[in-house]
């Protein structure tokens, strides 16, 4: 079970940063209907892995692995969860502005946004996978027993 679970967290480790780098990649195009539509799926995509990411996580945490007391008193556990949430409510910015897609692009209409808007969403995309890089920094340091 143990195997599956870290399998798992992995699996969606890499969905996660798949999606987060598709998001990047086109909200830096064209805004055409087609566009605006993977965006909005690739959202949905990012949302339900991060989702399931953070349960797989916790799991491992509570009934797998080292146990919580161990990873609760990791500085790099803690750095790596915390950073992991700081995304997860950042990130609702641009999912709210996906959603809001939804009618017009049901309608076969371009969503009605701006351009200044488009690159605010681009930054936090983009400050998400920075954020990444400090995750996978974190989970190296754990694997190795540092920052303890």
């Amino acid at each position: 079970m143990t195997t599956l679970f870290a399998f798992l967290h992995h699996l969606l480790a890499f969905t996660v940063v798949s999606a987060l780098a598709i998001e990047f990649i086109l909200i830096g195009q064209e805004f055409t209907h087609p566009t605006a539509k993977r965006l909005a799926i690739t959202d949905a995509v990012l949302g339900a892995a991060a989702g399931l990411l953070f349960v797989v996580g916790l799991c491992r945490v509570f009934f797998f692995e080292k146990g919580a007391d161990y990873y609760f008193h990791s500085h790099a556990f803690m750095t790596k969860l915390s950073v992991f949430i700081a995304v997860a409510l950042i990130s609702i910015i641009p999912t709210v502005e996906f959603l809001k897609w939804r009618k017009p692009l049901k309608a076969g209409q371009l969503p009605p946004v701006s351009a200044e808007k488009l690159r605010f969403i681009k930054k936090i995309i983009h400050g998400e996978l920075a954020a990444v890089v400090i995750i996978v920094l974190c989970a190296a340091i754990m694997a190795r027993g540092g920052w303890v």
